[in-house]
């Protein structure tokens, strides 16, 4: 099929029930060349099936077959959206408007990917998007993991050509005179393009066109300074192997075990630019990252522990997968020369990625 000529089906499935029988919905979406599934829980992105460069298909989303595995304890957020903020908040604190606020302590003392129950652990509602996609809803109330504020978010997941794009918006849903919030979502897939499964990804060739990073203390909570990525690991303005530099012995990479480091972006709301590149030399397959937010997040999946249980019987080891996570920096409530978070009462914040998927 040409380009011009495809056209995106859109199927609903069953995708299992929670323990106290909540219906979970498994949501398909198939261009013709790529086919992604979307489960209602966690509004977790549970498979994207590409094509290598002969033009064979495989699934290159690390996950499980069905929701169980995702309520999996210390499983480490496959395929979630995340919530209410993305990444860490130094000792669950940060201070509004003269007050501070206390949330879930969930990682080492400190707040990680919206609490001990963030917007991966709910069960979303969704709707078809006229044969495009599925839109997924979701409303957080005031206090939520101790978060002010009644927030009412969206994502749509839509498919076309061979780019998977993600729309989030976010809604203050608090009158006029009521709290002020703070808001960070991001996606947090793991990809392994040579397939789910086919173990470490260190040959994977990753470019991250930006000569900045946030720098990170041994918490991997930010110090409020950024480092020129020039002669160190993190330059990855051209394709680089993942395991040239995971076990590189800098303070960054060690406090870290390897790549978990946001990189700057120069962006404006509504206009995306390329956050990222990594190829598969072996498979050919290329996936390219365009968003509009501030930062991008590289994962190299270094505190993943095995897992059994994965699709197809797999045992997930570590940095057998990748996370490229679009988001504000982490812990930005806390340092105000960061791009602000905080949403007003009655204000929507909007943000776009899309994931394009090629082969080389």
């Amino acid at each position: 099929m040409t380009g011009d000529l495809q056209v995106t089906s859109v199927s609903r499935q069953d995708g299992g029930a929670l323990p106290d029988g909540t219906p979970v919905e498994r949501w398909v979406l198939d261009d013709g060349t790529v086919r992604v599934a979307v489960l209602t829980y966690g509004a977790v992105l549970q498979q994207i099936v590409a094509p290598d460069r002969e033009g064979r298909p495989a699934d290159v989303v690390l996950g499980f077959d069905d929701v169980t595995g995702y309520r999996t304890p210390g499983q480490p957020y496959h395929g979630a959206v995340i919530g209410r903020y993305a990444n860490r908040i130094a000792d669950g604190r940060f201070t509004l408007n003269g007050r501070e606020y206390q949330l879930a302590r969930n990682h080492g003392g400190q707040h990680l990917h919206g609490g001990v129950e963030g917007f991966d652990a709910r069960v979303w509602r969704a709707q078809e998007l006229d044969g495009a996609g599925v839109r997924l809803a979701l409303t957080s109330p005031d206090g939520d993991q101790g978060y002010p504020g009644t927030l009412d978010v969206t994502v749509e997941y839509t498919l076309a050509a061979g780019e998977l794009t993600l729309r989030y918006t976010a809604t203050n849903a608090e009158p006029a005179g009521g709290p002020d919030t703070i808001l960070n979502l991001t996606n947090h897939t793991y990809f392994d393009l040579a397939g789910h499964a086919a173990g470490e990804v260190g040959a994977h060739l990753a470019q991250l066109p930006s000569d900045r990073i946030a720098l990170a203390d041994e918490r991997l909570i930010p110090t409020g300074a950024f480092g020129d990525v020039a002669g160190t690991p993190f330059d990855l303005r051209e394709p680089r192997p993942l395991a040239d530099g995971w076990d590189a012995d800098v303070e960054q990479i060690v406090h870290a075990g390897g790549y978990d480091h946001s990189w700057i972006l120069d962006t404006e709301p509504g206009r995306p630019v390329l956050a990222a590149r990594v190829t598969d030399p072996a498979s050919g397959r290329v996936i390219e990252v365009r968003t509009d937010q501030p930062a991008v997040h590289l994962y190299s999946g270094n505190m993943m522990e095995p897992l059994a249980g994965a699709k197809d019987g797999a045992v997930y080891g570590r940095r057998w997968g990748f996370c490229l996570e679009t988001h504000h920096l982490p812990d930005s409530p806390n340092h105000p020369h960061f791009p602000t978070t905080v949403l007003h009462p009655g204000e929507t914040f909007t943000t776009v990625t899309a994931f394009r998927f090629t082969t080389a």
